[in-house]
């Protein structure tokens, strides 16, 4: 790109001067929000001179050529010390907060770590927004995990947003990484190990950046050589890092990988033992190196270094195979097997191998099924606990195409954020050849990415199989209603059948359900219909059913595939593009508007002789839950207004327009977002946030 020509430039709408002093660094830091929410003019206004000089955003938050937002971690020790909140990435901020699960992390006897280590991470998903992706790397496997891990060989990894939105949707709770590493990470350690203040003041950032990003905690990783003055110190970081954790996150949780002893050396252990036991004691568990040997699995065991914190002990399994290690790849499950065996903790590291080991990374799906599949025995699903309403349209974060309401919007994408409450996973045998799967599918989808594809071959001995889609709990309304979007094959009917259970706890006594479908010419169906619009195009099916109970919970969602006609060995496919569990109470549009949508950060580009738009919307919204938001754009200068043009989706109340071409100046636009409700319900577009821009050229002197 020629920057003679085509440069980037920031101008503030606020009214705020460029180098105002606060003490620090030589000038006053308001964060976007504050900047933008607490400006005096109308925020529904905006105007604006055209100039192209150097964008000022922070090149480690924003893309050189693109101002689209990224992420980063922290390289050094000085970063990490200056680190501010008024400094931070406003868009690395997780929107979801963490999720309740059944049972919660506490009580789990053998939990399940994955630590994402991926070609140096911060990848595709260091698109903060999304990008355009035709085969990502993605992760849906979340009811067999407990935490999460995001890995990367720098002093600090701040897991991107769009992993935290993911698995904290899940329940799943998500670890940075504290790493130091060789002749460097000797020189860092000595530096913030030599003294109470210095380990403070790190532990302190570090807790303050997870607490502002909106991730649980931290991995901490020490692989280099202690002086014994600074070894002395680690314990006492750990147990503060730990404690203040503890007080600013809940459920938060540090962890200390196995790789410096007592003494200070750097010699992996493999196991729990009285030379490392000193760490662990000081933080809430233990991921040990790889070559471990059942013989060592069987002493650790019984080892007084244990203390009865078995679930603690995450026994480290490297999916690579790198070593003298059990299982690795496709023979992973040979490693849980013996973990398990001795009720141990699993720390399944780099599990991504399954798309960087092939070629064809777009059939990576398969890899993952089966790598998944094979884990399963020893594995423990967990059912996420979440209210009403409840939905999910199987979304993976990814796919060929990203849909709406079965309608195609753009080509191949890539978003966590995006990613949806997981379905179950699974292919079984049925006797006499016949078999059933599930699997995403992204050759079509009724929202997002993918659609839960229901197939296999229904043999003669069986008039119907049924596919547990979802284990959860969530406490149902006195009066609960049920609809499915599907498609089926022909000659196969669908219905639903549902298990429930006391909601005031996860017990193993449950009821089964197999409610009765609604007329379409019943209230409620024709209410739903209403405030969402038409369910059919291109032969999507709805399906609803009623539920009149009280004091329960829904614990699983199955869907029952049933043949009309003759006994006959049967092939069968069914989509299912979305299941909502409502309240049927709530069954209205919530009379809230978008207020406060505001405009800054505008930047313009000159790209091919097309002027570009480049600008931060945030807005507020106090409905209730928005599955994302979307944001258009139109012309408002000439002698009709333009329509309405879609440039995104938001998965916040923040959003960043990049390269949006635009009419030249003088000129005036709008820029729109329409919330998009967890239900589907359309909002009334008089409940939209609008701001208008208006801009002129730039006049130069003669």
């Amino acid at each position: 790109m020629d920057q003679s020509s085509e440069n980037l430039r920031r101008k503030r709408t606020t009214g705020q001067e460029e180098g105002d002093d606060d003490g620090v660094g030589g000038r006053r830091e308001t964060s976007g929000l504050e900047s933008c929410l607490d400006q005096l003019m109308d925020s529904s206004r905006v105007y604006e001179v055209v100039k192209y000089t150097s964008s000022s955003l922070p090149a480690e938050h924003y893309d050189a050529d693109t101002t689209e937002p990224v992420t980063c971690g922290l390289q050094t020790l000085q970063e990490l010390l200056s680190w501010q909140k008024s400094r931070a990435n406003p868009f690395n901020v997780a929107a979801v907060k963490l999720a309740a699960r059944q049972p919660p992390l506490t009580d789990c006897p053998r939990r399940t770590l994955v630590s994402h280590d991926m070609m140096g991470g911060y990848l595709d998903d260091r698109f903060l927004q999304g990008t355009e992706s035709e085969a990502p790397y993605a992760f849906y496997h979340w009811q067999y995990i407990d935490i999460f891990n995001y890995f990367a060989h720098k002093l600090v990894t701040i897991p991107p947003a769009v992993w935290t939105n993911a698995a904290h949707r899940h329940g799943v709770v998500v670890l940075g990484t504290f790493i130091t590493e060789w002749t460097e990470g000797a020189k860092v350690c000595e530096a913030f190990l030599k003294d109470e203040e210095s380990y403070r003041t790190v532990a302190d950032k570090l807790v303050q950046i997870s607490h502002h990003y909106g991730f649980d905690g931290w991995l901490v990783n020490i692989e280099n050589t202690l002086s014994g003055e600074a070894v002395r110190n680690v314990p006492l970081f750990l147990r503060y890092l730990t404690d203040q954790t503890h007080e600013r996150l809940p459920g938060g949780q540090v962890l200390w990988y196995d790789s410096v002893l007592e003494d200070g050396q750097l010699k992996w252990q493999n196991e729990l033992n009285k030379d490392n036991r000193v760490f662990f004691d000081a933080c809430d568990g233990f991921f040990t190196n790889y070559n471990w040997t059942e013989e060592g699995l069987e002493a650790m065991k019984t080892s007084g270094a244990v203390q009865g914190r078995q679930a603690d002990i995450y026994v480290g399994v490297d999916v690579f195979a790198r070593g003298e290690v059990v299982g690795g790849m496709f023979d992973t499950n040979k490693a849980l097997e013996l973990i398990r065996k001795h009720d141990f903790s699993a720390a399944i590291f780099a599990p991504g191998w399954v798309y960087e080991s092939i070629d064809d990374k777009a059939e990576f799906r398969q890899n993952q099924d089966k790598f998944w599949a094979l884990l399963a025995d020893f594995l423990y699903i967990h059912r996420p606990t979440a209210l009403l309403p409840f939905t999910s349209s199987f979304c993976q974060g990814f796919g060929k195409a990203l849909y709406w309401r079965g309608e195609k919007e753009k080509k191949s994408w890539f978003n966590l954020s995006a990613q949806e409450l997981q379905p179950l996973y699974f292919k079984k045998e049925l006797e006499s050849q016949g078999w059933l799967r599930s699997r995403g599918c992204s050759e079509e989808a009724w929202n997002g990415g993918s659609s839960l594809l229901l197939e296999g071959i229904l043999p003669a001995s069986h008039s119907k199989v049924c596919a547990r889609i979802f284990s959860l709990h969530v406490p149902l309304a006195s009066e609960t209603l049920v609809a499915l979007v599907y498609k089926p094959s022909a000659g196969i009917k669908v219905s639903l059948e549902l298990e429930t259970t006391d909601a005031s706890q996860c017990t193993d006594k449950a009821s089964s359900l197999s409610p009765l479908d609604l007329d379409d010419s019943h209230q409620m169906v024709r209410k739903l219909t209403q405030i969402c619009g038409q369910w059919n195009p291109n032969g999507w099916l709805l399906r609803c059913t009623q539920l009149a109970l009280r004091g329960c919970a829904l614990r699983e969602v199955c869907v029952s595939l049933q043949r009309e006609g003759e006994p006959r060995d049967t092939p069968f496919s069914c989509r299912v593009g979305e299941i909502m569990v409502l309240d049927t109470s709530g069954l209205r549009v919530p009379a809230e508007t978008i207020c406060d949508l505001c405009v800054y950060d505008v930047v313009w580009l000159r790209v091919s002789s097309h002027l570009h738009l480049n600008a931060t919307l945030r807005w507020r919204y106090s409905a209730r839950p928005t599955r994302h938001f979307r944001v258009y754009w139109r012309r408002l200068r000439g002698p009709d207004p333009g329509t309405l043009e879609l440039v995104g989706r938001a998965y916040s109340t923040l959003f960043r327009v990049t390269e949006l071409e635009v009419p030249e100046p003088p000129g005036l636009l709008e820029l729109v977002v329409e919330p998009v409700l967890s239900e589907g319900y359309l909002v009334p577009d008089g409940q939209w946030g609008r701001s208008s821009l208006s801009y002129t050229e730039e006049q130069t002197a003669t």
